[in-house]
């Protein structure tokens, strides 16, 4: 597997799956600190399609987003990432990332099959911290 900090030091754009409209819930603090450290967010909520706040642009989907994505950033329970990898793979980013906490080795195999690094139950901000 590549080093994360090597990943992240080589992305611009993160799509944050999951991302809430509610500044206190940690999927948007996340998005808010990955703004804040250069990278180019947009976030995934089927149930939203605005623009936040702060400037970050909120689409129904992965399919939806006009450009292309480094790192797709989850935040969904393990059991939801079957319904969503078929769409991962198909706008195909560098990289999948998967919060802390999330983990599906099942699911993810595809991902990984089509050339997708995989990472796992892992905190992109606590890496970012690390890193840089």
């Amino acid at each position: 597997m590549k080093d994360t900090c090597e990943i992240l030091k080589n992305s611009k754009t993160i799509a944050v799956v999951g991302i809430s409209s509610n500044p206190s819930k940690t999927s948007r603090y996340i998005a808010e600190y990955l703004v804040q450290n250069g990278y180019d967010v947009v976030g995934v909520n089927p149930n939203k399609n605005f623009i936040d706040a702060d400037g970050i642009k909120v689409y129904n989907s992965l399919k939806d987003i006009p450009h292309k994505i480094d790192i797709v950033d989850v935040f969904r329970k393990s059991e939801d990432i079957p319904q969503i990898i078929e769409e991962i793979n198909e706008i195909n980013p560098k990289v999948l990332w998967l919060q802390l906490g999330i983990r599906n080795d099942k699911a993810v195999k595809s991902s990984i099959e089509k050339g997708i690094t995989v990472i796992q139950d892992s905190c992109i901000k606590i890496e970012h911290s690390y890193c840089f």
